[in-house]
């Protein structure tokens, strides 16, 4: 959010002359906007060129009815001078000699990511991945100690591993000595543990309750009365946050983005099938704003927000609700990154509606600066956001605001793309 006020805060300067932010270390396997910004980059690979583990320690790839974690590793050969940046993070750990990734005698434990997620252990018998580690009568699941051919079987299976909780396990997990035994061996528990299964709703309604007065924690004053009406145990509704910090009859129009799949999947990679899917980005106008502002296809309109203005590209949705506006995210892209052409439509007709959403709510005499989030989730409010519409008489070539070019460390990439088939 407020992206030209974080432009701004990367490159501040204090009294003396010197950035407010020192050192910008920065890791990216593109020549992304914030290359230009950092002091330090660390080349890093694309997914297709590194090793990943997606472990029962962080966000595996889990179900109700299973255990289950998976693996990315290299398809690709990189053809450059690059390592993963998990590669770079367990090497310096070993040039650092930090605790846990060096041996007795100073040698590293783990030559490379690809070490670490076979032989780390967060204590003994349990490490990144469940499946196919070593007993003492041989491959076991769960426990068990480090396995070298571990990645190589979990390649053989297809990148995971899933172990599914048995029939008899599968109900009343809190107190089903079934599941309890299954999951001691997974390594879930060190020992059967009945539990008591409390659902998010409860803690929400001691949280209220504490707001109403109950307790010895209270919240602090000037909370008291949000905590009260958001964190409701029952499905409610209450209305965003900005509508108590903006003028709803300046600002009638609610603005919403999100980022399109093609885009999260192929993070950043303006690969040519994605630059066709999602070459640019115009902001979608339900049929009412359409036909009041004289909307035509190829318009242009400036959209202005409490704490800015875009001038961007429109399109005609008769499928949106009447007091809505929507567009993609992450479309947009900055002059001289991502080895574009100047010219190219992502960074022309392309925009980001950050520009029109801040990080803090404005002012409502209080002396405070709300979080522009959701009270509950700490969401980020790219939902919440009111604006006003008109339609521009000249569209400019470009998508407002435009910024300079940034400069790059990479050349621009090829125009033309062409396409060998083998035999």
């Amino acid at each position: 959010m407020n992206t030209g006020g974080v432009m701004e805060m990367l490159t501040d300067t204090d009294e003396d002359g010197e950035y407010v932010i020192p050192r910008i270390i920065y890791s990216d396997a593109y020549s992304s906007e914030m290359v230009a910004y950092a002091d330090l980059i660390l080349p890093d690979t694309t997914y297709l060129e590194r090793h990943d583990c997606i472990s029962l320690l962080d966000r595996p790839i889990c179900e109700a009815d299973a255990a289950a974690d998976a693996i990315r590793w290299p398809v690709v050969e990189p053809d450059r001078d690059v390592r993963g940046f998990q590669t770079v993070l367990v090497q310096l750990a070993n040039k650092l000699g930090l605790p846990g990734f060096v041996e007795e005698d100073g040698t590293p434990k783990y030559a490379d990511y690809a070490a670490y997620i076979v032989k780390h252990e967060r204590k003994p018998g349990i490490g990144p991945l469940a499946g196919w580690r070593t007993g003492k009568s041989g491959l076991t699941h769960g426990r068990g100690g480090p396995n070298a051919a571990q990645i190589d079987t979990y390649i053989e299976n297809g990148g995971f591993f899933v172990s599914h909780i048995p029939e008899d396990a599968a109900y009343m997990k809190p107190w089903n000595m079934g599941y309890q035994d299954w999951a001691v061996g997974m390594g879930l528990y060190d020992s059967p543990q009945p539990f008591i299964f409390d659902l998010y709703v409860e803690t929400m309604r001691k949280f209220q309750l504490a707001a109403e007065g109950h307790g010895d924690r209270q919240p602090p004053e000037h909370l008291r009365e949000r905590i009260k009406a958001t964190l409701d145990p029952l499905p409610i509704w209450y209305p965003p946050f900005e509508d108590g910090h903006v003028d709803p009859v300046e600002y009638p129009i609610h603005a919403l983005t999100q980022r399109p799949m093609a885009m999260y999947h192929s993070w950043g990679s303006q690969n040519a099938w994605l630059r066709q899917i999602h070459g640019h980005n115009p902001l979608y106008l339900p049929t009412r704003i359409w036909e009041a502002e004289g909307f035509a296809e190829g318009d242009w309109a400036k959209v202005s927000s409490a704490h800015g203005a875009i001038v961007v590209p429109v399109a005609h949705m008769a499928a949106l609700n009447e007091h809505t506006v929507w567009t993609w995210n992450a479309i947009g892209k900055r002059k001289g990154a991502w080895a574009l052409d100047k010219d190219a439509p992502e960074a022309t007709k392309g925009f980001l509606l950050n520009h029109l959403i801040h990080e803090l709510l404005p002012p409502k005499g209080d002396g405070l600066r709300w979080a522009n989030s959701d009270p509950v989730t700490g969401q980020a409010a790219w939902f919440d956001l009111r604006v006003k519409i008109e339609r521009v008489a000249a569209p400019p070539y470009e998508a407002q605001p435009n910024f300079d070019a940034q400069r790059s460390p990479v050349g621009q990439g090829a125009s033309e793309l062409r396409w060998k088939v083998g035999k």
